[in-house]
């Protein structure tokens, strides 16, 4: 059962993607991170990319991006490397919008989404080759 903490941190990043992207907002992302995810964080792709040849991600590998919001970086990771992607992060509607960016990727076969919080995983130990969680508010 979540804490009141939990509830509350989830309401605010739940409200946080509700709000949709401008012209501005993209812009100003291109330039901070040097692309376009709908990113609430600031990891850049030079980072991600790091992330990617760190972690040796490659095709048959499984991903999982805890505090994934809106897909971003480990959509970008399966895009890049060929691995596969279980995105996970509490708000559904940071998830919904990973959800559309997959399809428009072309990810959709490679990529699943799964509401939980990383204080209460989901899986089993070793189910994943490799685990990232960047900007993630512990």
């Amino acid at each position: 059962m979540p804490t009141r903490e939990e509830r509350d941190t989830e309401g605010r990043f739940a409200e946080r993607y509700r709000v949709a992207q401008t012209d501005v907002t993209r812009g100003i992302e291109r330039v901070v991170i040097g692309g376009d995810w709908g990113a609430n964080g600031y990891t850049t792709v030079a980072q991600a990319d790091a992330l990617a040849h760190l972690l040796r991600l490659r095709t048959g590998m499984r991903l999982l991006d805890l505090g994934a919001g809106r897909g971003w970086p480990g959509l970008y990771l399966a895009g890049s490397t060929g691995c596969d992607v279980v995105l996970s992060d509490v708000p559904v509607e940071g998830l919904r919008a990973a959800g559309t960016r997959a399809r428009h990727e072309r990810l959709s076969d490679r990529s699943a989404a799964v509401v939980a919080s990383a204080r209460h995983l989901f899986c089993r130990a070793r189910a994943f080759d490799a685990i990232v969680h960047t900007d993630v508010l512990c």
